[in-house]
């Protein structure tokens, strides 16, 4: 059976997700401040040597990539704010002319008819607040909440949907335990003290936002991965659940009021002394929505050699499936199993999927992009997303992870998950024919 977008519902939400960091450039513009990012990758601990000085160049030349999404018929653009453009040391004082292209940038895409929907942190903190211990330091939940409060004066006249953090599970682990993301510290007090400070910090932003903020739509984003044990055998299916537990429940749970589930991850325990009096009271907030953010499965078996977790990932490459540039499986029914598995908590609000897509060898032809594989993913994943709402899951929005291609962290420019292509040496822009299909879904002209 063909889907039209209108078989999702009139209010259901369509956009495309950025992040600052990964598209903005201009690195040390308009006084800027170093972040992490900026730091880690002149550490040369990116693929090909890669930065993001340039990236897409998007804080010099913004408006051409928002009229190319009103070209598209996007109506919604989640983009983040540089946490170092707005307060280069961390803290106050404001740098005002961060502050004014943000501005510019909100007034341009509602002159477009673009609904912006900004996301507070999204993996760039400023190094200034790395050298006091970043994440580990819990001072940084009251850094975090200065810094939401600033944003919401300054930009909740005109912005009504919000997001605060992006994948607190992906910054922290792939930043403070194995050290491959920046910051590059590595070991498991560092992860345990992030991670609590995280989850501490997302809910305190929430209440600055609700306060600041009274009519906004506030959420924020869990990366979540469709977990499926390697056998039958009890070992695998037990060291599934925990890498289950780890990635899909651990950042969410304590959000929703449920503490940390440590029972089904004993090493969670080790968080026991770094709780303060109330703190299970306050890693709770009531958000509007959550940010599923999805992009495969990974299939599980025990390990006895890995530590905490005694698990281990089976890549996709060994298993005889097709999978992305990244080694990601190309599984769309996992989006259908991870919105069905969110919609069982009791008090679930309701779910916007805020990131899918993927990253193939793109090639320029003739002035043209034929992705097809991508066109293939996005049409079947959005597939599975009706089937889970079809079924009464509360998924009200889709979001493609992303606009144009740009610098995806420590895979460099080598990871290409734009509907519309970047050369990196010119700047130019070509729509690739997943964005022109995309195009013509929003607009009725097309079908899954």
């Amino acid at each position: 059976m063909d889907l039209n977008r209108t078989d999702f519902g009139s209010d259901f939400q369509w956009g495309v997700s950025t992040a600052a960091f990964q598209i903005e450039g201009a690195h040390d513009a308009d006084g800027k401040g170093l972040s992490i990012w900026d730091v880690f990758t002149d550490s040369r601990s990116i693929k090909g040597g890669h930065h993001a000085r340039i990236a897409c160049d998007f804080y010099n030349c913004h408006e051409r990539d928002l009229e190319l999404i009103k070209q598209l018929g996007i109506p919604n653009f989640r983009f983040s704010l540089s946490w170092p453009r707005i307060f280069p040391s961390g803290k106050r004082p404001v740098n005002l002319r961060g502050i004014a292209f943000y501005d510019r940038l909100i007034d341009n895409l509602l002159e477009q008819g673009i609904e912006p929907w900004v996301t507070l942190y999204h993996w760039d903190l400023p190094q200034l607040l790395e050298a006091k211990g970043g994440w580990t330091n819990r001072d940084v939940v009251e850094w975090f909440s200065d810094y939401a409060a600033i944003c919401a004066r300054h930009f909740g006249d005109r912005v009504p949907n919000w997001m605060v953090m992006n994948e607190p599970s992906v910054f922290t682990g792939a930043g403070y335990f194995l050290g491959i993301h920046a910051p590059g510290k590595r070991g498991l007090p560092n992860f345990l003290k992030a991670m609590h400070h995280a989850t501490l910090a997302t809910s305190a932003a929430g209440r600055v936002l609700r306060s600041e903020t009274k009519s906004a739509n506030i959420g924020t984003t869990i990366s979540c991965t469709h977990i499926e044990p390697k056998s039958a055998l009890m070992r695998d299916i037990a060291a599934a659940k925990r890498v289950d537990t780890l990635l899909n429940r651990s950042f969410l749970e304590p959000l929703l009021g449920m503490g940390y589930p440590m029972d089904d991850l004993p090493v969670l325990r080790k968080l026991l002394p770094l709780l303060s009096a109330g703190d299970e009271q306050k890693m709770a907030f009531d958000f509007d929505f959550i940010g599923l953010q999805c992009y495969t499965r990974e299939i599980v078996r025990h390990s006895i050699f890995t530590p905490y977790l005694k698990a281990a990932i089976v890549p996709a490459s060994k298993r005889k499936v097709s999978f992305t540039e990244m080694g990601w499986e190309v599984f769309p029914e996992s989006i259908y199993h991870l919105l069905t598995q969110f919609s069982t908590y009791r008090n679930m609000p309701k779910i916007i999927v805020t990131e899918n897509g993927a990253a193939f060898r793109d090639v320029v032809s003739d002035g043209k992009v034929a992705d097809t594989a991508r066109q293939s993913y996005l049409k079947e994943h959005l597939r599975q997303l009706h089937r889970a709402k079809s079924e009464g899951v509360k998924v009200d929005g889709y979001f493609v992870w992303t606009l144009t291609d740009n610098f995806e962290w420590a895979e460099g420019y080598n990871a290409r998950f734009g509907l519309v292509h970047v050369d990196f040496e010119t700047q130019k822009r070509t729509i690739k024919d997943s964005g022109k299909w995309y195009s013509a879904f929003l607009k009725g002209d097309a079908s899954l």
